[in-house]
């Protein structure tokens, strides 16, 4: 089949690649794993020999019926036909329920809502997965993994690592794939958790690292000095060993819960 462009289709066919991503889900026998998008059902043919069930939800209609063709008969396979962001899942098979794993080669285009789908957010976060296996384009992969004062550390970092750990697994190149998209990709592994020290009120930490965020460029400081006393502001990053001059990439999550819980204490006093 070939892809389509308007469902952002690139098929893994790499089958060391493929193996890197099973192997880091650290999949055991009783393992019920969702797969989001098989596509053509390569990664879905390494998953089924090692799990209790895998559940594949797939978009295009056409694909449905190659999977089905392909796996119909095992009885560790279902489909979903429908896209996963607005999916209702129906009754299933006992052992369907609950799926415990996530593995998927997901559509690059809507990374930002399946990844808010599967861990949550700040205010809600989602802890019904022991771990996430995703291959995400390599940007994706770099801003969640990176590490305070890099220039790749922005809002997002702060509101998938507030929720769950993010690991590097391996490159992917474009040959990677038929057909190579024009991006380098990566696979990582997201394992949620709660916060080790979680904010006070995590709906007014999420609204301080979008103001924080709101411009990369300025200092933190400009960044907030619309929504708090400047003098005070500065008070509470001197008090916390932070530079008044810093950036909001230069903070760690775990100085923005604390930043949080400070400022969230002061407009509320």
């Amino acid at each position: 089949m070939r892809p389509r462009k308007r469902f952002a289709q690139h098929w893994l066919k790499d089958d060391r690649v493929l193996d890197r991503i099973v192997a880091a889900a650290d999949l055991k026998d009783d393992d019920r794993v969702l797969e989001i998008g098989p596509g053509t059902g390569n990664l879905t043919r390494k998953l089924l020999p090692w799990v209790q069930s895998v559940l594949a939800v797939e978009l295009d209609r056409d694909l449905c019926a190659k999977l089905v063709k392909q796996f119909g008969d095992r009885d560790n396979f279902i489909l979903l036909q429908g896209d996963f962001l607005d999916l209702e899942f129906p009754e299933l098979p006992p052992h369907f329920h609950n799926p415990n794993k996530v593995v998927a080669n997901i559509p690059y285009n809507i990374t930002g809502p399946i990844l808010e789908k599967l861990l949550g957010t700040i205010k809600a976060p989602e802890n019904r997965y022991e771990s996430v296996v995703l291959l995400v384009q390599k940007e994706i992969a770099q801003r969640l993994t990176a590490t305070p004062g890099s220039r790749e550390f922005g809002a997002l970092t702060v509101r998938v690592r507030y929720v769950a750990e993010c690991e590097w697994v391996c490159d992917v190149p474009p040959k990677a794939f038929s057909p190579p998209p024009k991006v380098e990709s990566a696979v990582i592994k997201l394992t949620p958790r709660s916060f080790p020290v979680p904010a006070q009120d995590p709906q007014f930490l999420a609204k301080l690292v979008k103001w924080g965020f709101a411009n990369k460029r300025k200092m933190l400081r400009n960044n907030l000095k619309g929504n708090f006393d400047r003098d005070r502001l500065l008070e509470i990053l001197s008090a916390l060993s932070l530079d008044p001059k810093c950036r909001p990439e230069d903070v760690s999550v775990a100085d923005w819960v604390k930043l949080s819980d400070r400022l969230g204490n002061e407009l509320s006093s």
